[in-house]
């Protein structure tokens, strides 16, 4: 789809409608980084990065009411002044959410009306100088409400130092294999460029140790479906080996394979526990 040509104001863009009142407190309604499900191509998909989440009861007695179309439409019409264009008015239906893996899964990352058939949904991309802009405008449940989702898709700026080759020799030399959290794209096997130290420490790890060989599995949390899951966990365990051999390293001392979500390291509960088991292992190996 085209960039839009509009002068865009500051994130999130929307004021509250007239005369409504948000039922949210700020620290529900602004994330730094987070996920949010959303449905484009007929399917649920993920997408990460900055979120701002709003939510109204349409029908309060102190406040102006409006009616589910003319939330709906509000927000349709504003997009599109932005040079926003809606990617999807699939509904969560059963067949859509079990394809993603069930209702369950989707609620995990879905902040709307509800996901469900009852309740109207609908996408809108915004594209503006390499940025993208996802915006979901959902009504439904009883009371009538109304919830916009704003998300500015971006990676996560990492906080964390990350392990060097030092403290991967002696992981490895203690257990055998070692956890590592390398950052990909959502839903892809395309290293982000905050992977490129990681990376680097791996090939220093590989290059002062002549004799080690190395399995590199690939592992994801259980959203979604195992098989999609078992695929991509492959794919970016290949992604790390190509980026290795890339500087340097025989591809004969690395092998790659892929378990989905089949060897959690703990059980998921929550989102913190989901991300302790998207991880990418050093095995050694013979």
């Amino acid at each position: 789809m085209p960039e839009s040509g509009a002068s865009l104001p500051p994130f999130p863009f929307f004021k509250e409608p007239e005369g409504l009142k948000t039922t949210l407190d700020d620290k529900d309604r602004n994330k730094n980084f987070d996920r949010e499900h959303m449905i484009a191509g007929g399917k649920v998909i993920a997408v990460e990065g900055k979120v701002f989440r709003d939510r109204f009861q349409l029908t309060h007695p102190e406040q102006r009411e409006y009616s589910d179309i003319e939330f709906q439409r509000n927000y349709a019409d504003a997009i599109a002044a932005l040079g926003g264009v809606k990617v999807s008015d699939t509904q969560y239906t059963g067949e859509v959410l079990e394809a993603f893996g069930g209702r369950d899964k989707v609620d995990r990352h879905y902040h709307g009306t509800c996901a469900s058939e009852g309740c109207e949904n609908n996408t809108y991309l915004i594209r503006q100088g390499g940025k993208e802009w996802w915006i979901q405008v959902s009504t439904g449940a009883i009371p009538l409400h109304g919830e916009v989702v704003v998300l500015e898709r971006q990676g996560m700026t990492s906080k964390l130092g990350f392990v060097d080759a030092a403290e991967m020799k002696k992981k490895l030399d203690a257990d055998g294999r070692i956890a590592l959290y390398i950052n990909f794209d959502v839903d892809k096997a395309v290293l982000r460029p905050d992977a490129a130290p990681v990376i680097d420490e791996i090939a220093k790890l590989l290059a002062g140790d002549p004799a080690l060989k190395l399995s590199i599995d690939g592992h994801t949390d259980a959203t979604g479906t195992a098989e999609r899951n078992r695929e991509l966990s492959k794919q970016r365990a290949e992604s790390v080996l190509a980026a290795l051999v890339g500087k340097g390293i025989a591809a004969d001392r690395l092998s790659a394979q892929g378990f989905g979500p089949d060897k959690p390291l703990v059980p998921e509960t929550d989102e913190a526990s989901r991300a302790k088991n998207r991880r990418v292992e050093l095995v050694r190996q013979p």
